[in-house]
């Protein structure tokens, strides 16, 4: 059973009667017609009625709110307790000033590392001079010479021995699938490869399950719910082992096996790692941590540490592919439009090459328009992470002129910023590519919003380290995807694509399609 001190008494008391509260009048919100999206503050439970009534589409539930507010916001839970009260916040020039002029004042803090459980201690997590030694570290292992070519070797080898041949049977066959699943299991082959050296070959044709892909969705699941709870239920929940802390548990078990597995074998049997893909181990990035002594304790083993590492990167080499493709796949098959503008930039490539199936390299889309046009537009509208968290350090005052305490948690709606109209324009809900563009015809150039108002790959110190690997890794899935095949999103049994409630930006339920060779492949 779990114990609780004196002092976290009266919080856990007050919490459980504002959640009862909160519960019947979240009920009672259902019957309620209130066309103001800002949440009615009520007595004893604050805001929280409301939010638990538009839980299920929280994030165009914020973009309403933010924008009746005026972009900021003080969301305010049972005034009892300090659980839940968030500065939330769209402003551009308040996220410039968090994540850039004032960058020190804000941090993850403590609650936000506790909250992501195995990846506490890793770069994701930590602040000052810790994040600071990991990014150095892992900026030196993704700027190597060696590795982008070997990724994007690797990206048009699985393309062209597996995704093309298995689309093309589905083309034959006219029977619809889920291309969030196939795309997903490219995601992750890649991702396994560039981080351990071995390929797990999810595309097989006899489709395995992904259970490591699905264990890292538990993961960014569940830390979104962390976040939306009090601390005592999913601390009380993890204690018992039930809800979704054991879905968690059960997670972080097969994920540390796995890098267990990996760190053991690599130690084992050297870089040559039992050849199981030849030159690969030479390059991944496992083989820059295998031998620094920084991640062995004192009896040579591997620390626990470097364990969670390792599904760090798993994280956040899969993640943000496993939600940007889907998602860019699924706008420009919903708009066909698009799909021409694309096919327009890349038939003088296509010209130049033969055989069936045209497969196009890393190098020949990267630095296409119209392409990157394309995925920031998406990504402006489905960012991998729709919601960022900082901590207030000291007394602050936003350039909008909100006051945040120490202590204050900050949320940034980053999926409400890719919604402003009066930076966007009216059709701001709209994907457009061409909004990125200056210029036309062959002539037209891509053009530069600044990372505060367009935050995609973060913005200010934390800038992602790993845009260049994104760019270069989907850009010729999407260019070969749409090059030799039409994509038609099925609607089946009123399935329409909708939002999965997580920390990443991902869908709920995938979507269908059917696919139609273009050319005899």
């Amino acid at each position: 059973m779990a114990q609780f001190t004196s002092m976290q008494l009266p919080e856990l008391l007050c919490s459980s009667i504002a959640l009862l509260i909160a519960v019947l009048l979240y009920f009672l919100s259902k019957y309620k017609r209130n066309k103001n999206p800002i949440p009615t503050e009520w007595p004893i439970v604050g805001m929280l009625p409301g939010l638990l009534a538009n839980r299920h589409n929280i994030h165009d539930f914020a973009v309403a709110m933010l924008a009746a507010a005026g972009r900021n916001l003080e969301v305010r839970g049972p005034p009892a307790t300090r659980w839940m009260r968030f500065f939330t916040t769209s402003d551009p020039e308040n996220v410039r000033h968090i994540f850039t002029t004032n960058f020190g004042n804000y941090q993850k803090g403590k609650d936000f590392a506790e909250v992501f459980g195995v990846l506490a201690g890793t770069i994701v997590t930590v602040d000052g001079e810790p994040w600071r030694r990991q990014r150095a570290k892992i900026h030196r292992i993704l700027t190597r010479p060696e590795l982008l070519p070997f990724i994007e070797r690797s990206c048009r080898d699985k393309v062209a021995d597996y995704l093309v041949p298995w689309l093309a049977r589905m083309a034959n066959a006219g029977t619809p699938f889920d291309m969030e699943d196939l795309l997903g299991r490219l995601v992750m082959d890649l991702t396994v490869l560039v981080v351990f050296g071995m390929d797990p070959c999810l595309l097989s044709a006899d489709t395995p399950p992904m259970q490591l892909a699905g264990a890292l969705d538990t993961l960014m699941e569940v830390a979104f719910y962390r976040q939306i709870m009090p601390a005592f239920c999913w601390k009380l929940m993890r204690r018992l082992n039930v809800g979704p802390e054991r879905k968690y548990a059960e997670a972080e078990a097969l994920l540390r096996r796995f890098a267990g597995e990996r760190i053991a074998r690599r130690i084992a049997a050297g870089d040559d790692d039992d050849g199981e893909v030849t030159g690969a181990a030479a390059v991944d990035i496992l083989s820059h941590y295998i031998d620094d002594p920084e991640f062995r304790d004192e009896t040579g083993e591997p620390t626990d540490f470097l364990h969670r590492t390792f599904i760090n990167f798993l994280v956040a080499l899969r993640d943000p592919m496993s939600s940007a493709l889907p998602w860019l796949v699924y706008n420009l098959a919903t708009h066909p439009r698009a799909v021409s503008a694309l096919r327009e930039e890349l038939a003088p490539i296509a010209a130049r090459k033969s055989g069936a199936a045209v497969i196009f390299e890393s190098g020949e889309t990267k630095h296409l328009a119209y392409h990157q046009a394309a995925l920031f537009e998406s990504l402006r509208l489905y960012p991998v992470g729709p919601i960022e968290r900082k901590e207030a350090v000291a007394d602050d005052v936003m350039p909008s002129g909100h006051a945040v305490r120490a202590g204050d948690t900050v949320l940034i709606s980053v999926y409400g910023m890719g919604r402003l109209e009066d930076e966007w324009g009216e059709d701001c809900r709209e994907f457009r590519p061409e909004r990125w563009l200056t210029g036309g015809g062959g002539g037209a150039k891509l053009r530069h919003v600044p990372s505060y108002k367009f935050m995609a790959f973060n913005t200010g110190p934390r800038l992602c380290l790993g845009k260049k690997v994104s760019v270069a890794t989907i850009t010729p899935v999407v260019a070969t995807l749409f090059w030799n095949f039409d994509v038609e999103v099925m609607m089946m049994d009123g399935h329409a694509v909708e939002q999965k409630l997580s920390v990443v930006l991902q869908m709920k339920d995938g979507f269908m399609v059917k696919v139609r060779k273009r050319h005899e492949i």
